[in-house]
């Protein structure tokens, strides 16, 4: 999917907005079968009635997960591989649109293989959460 910019303080209504234009009630059952399931952390935008609204009326089934439980979420996997890319040799960028150039060609990039290998982490990842009661796993 297209990857968002936030600028500013985020609100519900901008979170709504940024998720209407990736197309996520389209692009999730493309992606992922009918039976796919939505994740996002505990934000408070993420949260708010306005976001749950959106979510029921567009039966989108989230994931009950632990509060914060970056254990369960593969994009933080996704967005340090990006960092290493970005920076990689250690590069520099001397202005804002070359970093974000830079970020963005770089998720246009971003391996099927990697992918692949964190989506079918997903039932490994929440069976060691599960065991180890909501604490910090290996991943």
């Amino acid at each position: 999917m297209e990857l968002q910019v936030v600028q500013g303080h985020q609100t519900a209504a901008c979170y709504v907005e940024i998720l209407q234009r990736a197309s996520l009630m389209t692009e999730g059952p493309r992606l992922c079968g009918n039976n796919w399931v939505f994740q996002q952390d505990n934000a408070a935008v993420h949260n708010a009635r306005l976001t749950k609204e959106f979510f029921q009326e567009n039966n989108i089934t989230l994931l009950d997960h632990p509060a914060c439980s970056p254990d369960l979420n593969p994009i933080e996997n996704i967005w340090g591989w990006m960092a290493r890319e970005v920076y990689k040799n250690g590069h520099q960028f001397q202005t804002v649109d070359a970093l974000r150039e830079a970020i963005f060609n770089t998720w246009s990039n971003v391996p099927t293989s990697l992918l692949e290998t964190l989506a079918s982490s997903m039932p490994k990842r929440l069976f060691e959460v599960i065991n180890k009661n909501g604490g910090a796993t290996h991943y």
